[in-house]
């Protein structure tokens, strides 16, 4: 989509929304509306929403074009969006920081109100919220999409001053950088190491895409370095796919430890760039360290939180079952099998976009399906991917046997570079439709 079609019509709305809208029901009630030119009903409604990642720009595009009679404000502190899907190609030094960057005015374009604050205070009851800046904004529906925030000394001696030193680059941006900039000036020989948080956290292949996209740059860079996974997990997504893929590309450059080789990481020593495990304390020249994560602070003061740190939601609505009138998206949200991803946020808030218009035209909602592909690199033309579909569950949203699954383990390497291609090409196509 270019940028002369960022205002969407409500056709193309509708359209849209049947890509995430997989079931038949769901479905035949988007494609008859738009057949027989059903009415959308005026409705002189507030809706707020806090965070402009993936899936807050989404559902405050996509509002507008369900119902243009909606007054859609987006609060987000930040007028520029570094894109943590893709940064790992940043960090191996395969893009430059400009393809991770974006601004709002695509989504203005569209006359979502633009906020530039930060909102730090939500009253459930008096539907309101205020920020930073000491506005106020009410709401008849609001959607909270605040990404994670990370936990800080949840690893003792792993603090924000720490990460000056030992990196996490979980929240895309100058972090990003900073990883890059130590791996460029690392020793050939050095060693780097990526400790990756246990379950559940923002990108599970996340860490593992990053260790063969910084393999790739030190083998041709520093072809005497290592690089070292210390997880704290016994597996992870996409398992035998990358690891038969470092076997082919990089050879022993990658050592990946589970948690039952060397123990869960306990400490880090970050002046001294070490990493403290179990039974054993690793020197590094580069630590990458991914502690754990937890919904932003402004879902735990609003009261959308629950004992894990992320925010219960109804499947069918993402509507919050500890605070009503209020959705939660994205990153922040308990989706069940539906894992923390750029794509699965994009998909949520559309869904969420024909929700709340409906509730607010007084019509009760519908049940959807929703997909997710995540792709991952593991060199220039060496792509693989895992997909799923899910449907509500009596609480969550739950996989569909037999729907989705993994690359094809013994595949071409034609079809390793289709992947990748097909991977480039979901990144420019969703930043395009969200941002552009």
């Amino acid at each position: 989509m270019s940028t002369n079609d960022a205002k969407l019509n409500r056709r193309q709305f509708l359209a849209a929304t049947t890509a995430v809208v997989t079931s038949a029901s769901a479905a035949s009630w988007v494609w008859a509306a738009s057949a027989q030119g059903a009415p959308v009903k005026s409705v002189a409604a507030r809706v707020v929403v806090i965070g402009g990642g993936y899936a807050g720009a989404t559902v405050a595009r996509f509002l507008r074009a369900a119902n243009p009679s909606i007054d859609v404000t987006l609060i987000e502190p930040r007028r520029t969006f570094y894109s943590c899907a893709y940064s790992n190609l940043v960090i191996g030094g395969l893009r430059p920081v400009s393809a991770i960057r974006f601004g709002y005015d695509g989504v203005a374009a569209t006359g979502v109100h633009m906020v530039f604050d930060r909102a730090n205070r939500v009253d459930p009851v008096a539907k309101t919220v205020r920020t930073d800046g000491g506005l106020e904004f009410s709401y008849d529906r609001l959607v909270m999409a605040p990404g994670i925030e990370i936990i800080w000394n949840a690893i003792p001696g792993y603090d924000k001053a720490a990460a000056e030193l030992m990196p996490h680059a979980w929240e895309a941006g100058p972090q990003t950088l900073l990883l890059r900039k130590q791996i460029e000036e690392m020793p050939n020989g050095g060693v780097v190491a990526i400790a990756p948080p246990t379950n559940p956290f923002r990108c599970p292949p996340g860490p593992y895409e990053r260790a063969s996209l910084i393999a790739n740059y030190l083998q041709a860079a520093k072809p005497r370095s290592k690089l070292l996974i210390l997880d704290s997990k016994e597996h992870f997504s996409k398992q035998i796919l990358f690891q038969r893929a470092w076997t082919e590309l990089y050879g022993d450059l990658i050592e990946w430890h589970g948690v039952f080789d060397f123990g869960p990481l306990i400490a880090v020593k970050p002046t001294e760039k070490v990493l403290v495990t179990e039974s054993r304390e690793i020197h590094v020249d580069v630590a990458n360290v991914i502690p754990p994560q937890r919904a932003a602070q402004i879902a735990q003061t609003t009261g959308l939180a629950d004992e894990t740190g992320w925010c219960p939601i109804d499947p069918v609505t993402f509507e919050s079952t500890l605070q009503a009138g209020i959705h939660v998206l994205g990153d922040a949200a308990i989706a069940g099998a539906m894992p923390k991803s750029a794509f699965a946020a994009n998909a949520q808030g559309k869904v969420c976009a024909v929700q709340v218009a409906r509730l607010l035209n007084g019509e009760p909602p519908i049940r959807t399906k929703l997909a997710n592909t995540c792709y991952s690199l593991i060199a220039p033309g060496y792509g693989i991917s895992i997909a799923g579909v899910y449907e509500p569950g009596d609480n969550l949203l739950e996989s569909i046997k037999g729907a989705g699954g993994i690359s094809p383990i013994h595949a071409s390497a034609e079809f390793r570079r289709l992947e990748a291609d097909y991977g480039s090409s979901w990144f420019r196509t969703i930043t395009t439709q969200v941002f552009g």
